[in-house]
């Protein structure tokens, strides 16, 4: 059930009665679909043991993985262990372990297979009587999008969808939410035919990160941002993604769908929207929701796409003292793919906010290092009563929040050189999470999984925000498919040059992390 509406945040970590005290979350389960991928190896198993770990869940919480394998389940157990070995975030503890295996199951099956699903409805009702479960559960599609429809209706063929009582079924999707606005809009409904639109939670798992979560608490908790968060003192904004790897072993899923659908679309306009929109009501779900809402609806696309957005593939090069192969010589790459691996667009906001501000995003792979930041450039100051040497080396004020992976804040503003001349020269002002902070951040999954299980949906971006998102970039990848190829840009390198020459025509350029 929905976390209830207040005036105020209620913190899902935190319990409502004593702040000081973790809210654990109620009788529960979990089931994996995919449960055999990566990420449910390397993220979700993991997040399961660190939350048991750290007392979050219930005692009897269970978890039951569905994949096609020949599994007992003592087998599924032995992967969960190996799983949790070698990625948990937390220390080992046998007692832990040893409580939360109990309530392990696994169903194999296919997700076509009638016989399937009546297993693991027979395996949901023996732990509701084993394990105290309640009838709550939670479906998680850890499945290619393609799967999606198919298992939302078998849930619902075999009564899986809705539990017993007053206890709550929920769904739990991975990105990408389609790969256009028409897919998307399909897939919204299919799903919402199943199951209500507020027990679907779609995961982004950047929205999970706690420096994003930061961003609202470094501009609503503190007076010193806001009046200067506008048009009248903000020059620009820069949202980047970069990562320093290729694809890897995904070529299979990445050609075809590339860097703007595949982080834009999602990541970076979400972060825009908490960057840009105006300070909700409360922190309830609906109330943030519709502040991310009016400044997606109020973004705009540049008039001429050509010059305002730019889409690139890395080439081979050396990066690393390592030499890399370029996109289209990866295995199962289409020599003539014209997939994008760097993605560049210009957008702004019509909004009194934010009117003739432009917001940069960019993302790509092989660029030179894997940082994540949200960079607030400020307009220079309108009068310097200083002799024309002494500002030479001073740049723009600005505000960087660093979403990974050195988690943090910086503030980059003019002072005074040591000696006797009036020398002005930037300097940067800095905090780390790391070193503020005695309390590791939680893993992303570790918060987002428990939110699931509390029902809080603070994290989770609503159909709505997914379809305006795909509003945006269908008409970019609509252009981009019309018009030539990516350009190429070396590995190891910011991307291709004709990046640098979008924002060169507007008399600005990139910052360089």
């Amino acid at each position: 059930m929905s976390a209830p509406e207040t005036g105020s945040w209620v913190n899902p970590l935190r319990n409502p009665q004593d702040r000081r005290l973790p809210r654990i979350a109620g009788p529960s389960g979990l089931v994996i679909f995919g449960v055999t991928g990566d990420l449910s190896r390397k993220k979700l198993m993991p997040a399961v043991y660190d939350l048991a770990n750290r007392g979050l869940l219930p005692p009897g919480f269970s978890l039951v993985g569905f994949a096609r394998r020949d599994w007992e389940h003592e087998d599924f157990t032995q992967v969960v262990h190996d799983a949790v070995k070698e990625h948990a975030r937390t220390p080992f503890r046998e007692e832990v372990w040893q409580q939360l295996a109990e309530g392990f199951r696994f169903v194999p099956g296919t997700f076509d297979d009638d016989a399937s699903f009546q297993k693991l409805k027979a395996t949901i009702d023996e732990l509701d009587k084993a394990r105290g479960t309640g009838g709550n559960f939670a479906f998680y599609l850890s499945v290619p999008p393609s799967s999606f429809p198919v298992v939302v209706q078998q849930l619902k063929k075999h009564g899986l969808s809705e539990g017993p009582g007053d206890s709550w079924r929920r769904a739990v999707i991975e990105k990408p939410f389609g790969h256009d606005l028409a897919s998307a809009q399909e897939l919204n409904r299919i799903v919402h035919d199943v199951f209500p639109p507020n027990e679907v939670f779609r995961i982004d798992h950047y929205l999970g990160k706690e420096t994003v979560q930061n961003i609202l608490a470094l501009r609503f908790a503190n007076t010193m941002f806001e009046p200067i968060w506008n048009r009248s003192y903000v020059d620009h904004v820069q949202i980047t993604m970069a990562e320093d790897i290729g694809i890897g072993g995904r070529a299979g899923y990445y050609d075809g769908i590339g860097a703007a659908r595949d982080v834009i679309q999602n990541h970076l306009l979400q972060l825009l929207a908490l960057t840009a929109m105006e300070e909700p009501g409360s922190f309830h779900p609906k109330a943030l929701v519709t502040e991310k809402l009016k400044v997606l609806s109020a973004v705009e696309l540049p008039d001429d796409l050509g010059k305002h957005t730019v889409r690139g593939q890395y080439a081979h090069a050396w990066q690393g003292g390592e030499e890399v192969l370029g996109y289209l010589e990866e295995e199962g790459i289409d020599p003539h793919s014209k997939t994008d691996t760097y993605a560049a667009i210009k957008l702004e906001i019509t909004n009194r906010r934010w009117a003739g501000v432009p917001f940069y995003l960019r993302t790509g792979k092989r660029l030179g290092r894997r940082v994540t930041e949200i960079a607030v450039i400020f307009k220079r100051a309108p009068f310097l009563p200083f002799e024309s040497g002494a500002t030479e080396e001073l740049g723009q004020n600005a505000l960087v929040i660093r979403v990974q992976p050195d988690e943090g804040i910086t503030i980059r503003f003019g002072s005074k050189v040591p000696g006797t001349a009036m020398e002005i020269r930037d300097v940067t002002m800095d905090f780390a999470y790391g070193e503020s902070f005695t309390e590791s951040s939680p893993e992303a999954y570790e918060r987002l999984i428990l939110d699931v299980l509390l029902g809080d949906a603070n994290l989770f971006p609503r159909h709505q925000e997914v379809e305006l998102s795909w509003e945006i970039l269908d008409p970019i990848e609509a252009y981009w498919e019309k018009h030539g190829k990516p350009a190429q840009y070396p590995s190891g390198t910011w991307g291709p040059v004709e990046a640098d020459e979008m924002l060169a025509r507007d008399g600005r350029s990139w910052r360089r992390p």
